[in-house]
């Protein structure tokens, strides 16, 4: 049997719904679609977007449209061209819902975007800071510390680290409603640090 028979039976085995048929495409392509997902997220979005979330959600488009006979694919180069870009079409549209005004992460993670709009905080995020910048960054970590109160410190400590409000609620055992009226606290009195240098 040649390739193309062996890859033409595969699709028929797909299109009919089989579940080995499905697990040998995951299998072949799986691996590789999740490296092309996780390159496509830079640092701030990789913190809300699971590359293999996306993958498997690409798949499963895929298989629903194959097996509605919407999608027909040629041969295995045909149906790794498709596989990517379904799923380089899924990575656009979580980076697009996480960069949305109401839930942007850039907003989230740095507070107001101000500068030159959002897309420079993206272009901030995305590389080292400068010696001088880490020392500012170090110091007003710092006084934040030492403002902190024993209810704030701890919420302060995972918020550096990158936790979601859910995810400090969880660690620590506290209302959501209590952890983000906590961070709007720290977010003001970094706000009044900033205004008085």
């Amino acid at each position: 049997m040649t390739d193309a028979e062996s890859f033409a039976r595969l699709m028929a085995r797909l299109r009919s719904g089989e579940d080995a048929a499905a697990r040998e495409v995951f299998e072949r392509f799986a691996g590789r679609l999740v490296a092309l997902a996780r390159g496509r997220f830079n640092r701030l979005l990789a913190r809300k977007v699971d590359p293999e979330d996306v993958v498997q959600s690409a798949f499963k488009s895929f298989f629903v449209r194959h097996r509605e006979g919407k999608l027909d694919v040629g041969d295995c180069g045909g149906l790794w061209n498709l596989l990517t870009l379904i799923t380089l079409r899924k990575c656009a549209d979580r980076a697009e819902y996480f960069l949305a005004e109401r839930r942007d992460a850039a907003r989230e993670a740095t507070g107001s975007a101000g500068g030159d709009g959002p897309d420079a905080w993206l272009v901030a995020l995305d590389r080292e800071p400068r010696p001088e910048e880490a020392v500012i960054l170090a110091e007003t970590v710092q006084l934040l510390f030492r403002d902190a109160s024993a209810h704030e410190r701890p919420v302060l400590e995972l918020s550096l680290q990158g936790y979601t409000v859910s995810e400090i609620s969880v660690r620590l055992g506290r209302a959501e409603r209590s952890v983000r009226r906590l961070r709007e606290h720290l977010r003001e009195r970094l706000e009044r640090l900033q205004g008085e240098d």
